[in-house]
């Protein structure tokens, strides 16, 4: 029988991507309890590790609104210098290219923005509450059918 805060130490060390023997020792358990507590507790695990990538992602700015952020300011950076510079000026090629380059992946990260009215959106929210309430539901075998 497992404490909640053995629970919530287990559901951490294993999103850090800790090893059973050192979980296992750390909670003072045998390797196999916590073979069977990462069965039983997969999804915690699972949220708890996507939340710690979120938070790198935003940590190093990985985030797609942060790319666009770093690349909006070196496209304008860029532009500044190629507005600067003489055209006729060897390096500009290169610069020119690096230009063409950002301002290519700039476009490629943005998203065409979507606006739905208040019934589209209502929509949309009564669809993803019926799909999670669908996935929630559990298939029981029908015996009759397998002759039991």
């Amino acid at each position: 029988m497992r404490t909640n805060q053995q629970a919530a130490q287990f559901i951490q060390a294993r999103a850090e991507g800790k090893s059973f023997s050192s979980i296992a020792k750390t909670l003072q358990v045998s390797k196999q309890t916590a073979i069977n507590w990462s069965k039983e507790l997969e999804e915690e695990i699972a949220t708890r590790r996507a939340i710690e990538l979120e938070a790198l992602y935003e940590e190093y700015r990985l985030t797609k609104e942060g790319r666009l952020q770093r690349l909006g300011s070196l496209l304008e950076r860029l532009q500044r210098e190629v507005e600067e510079r003489d055209l006729s000026d060897v390096p500009t090629d290169k610069l020119i290219a690096l230009l063409l380059k950002a301002a290519e992946q700039a476009e490629k990260e943005s998203t065409p923005l979507s606006f739905k009215d208040t019934e589209e959106q209502r929509e949309e929210r009564e669809e993803r509450l019926l799909l999670k309430e669908l996935s929630r539901t559990e298939t029981v075998p029908n015996f009759d059918y397998y002759g039991g």
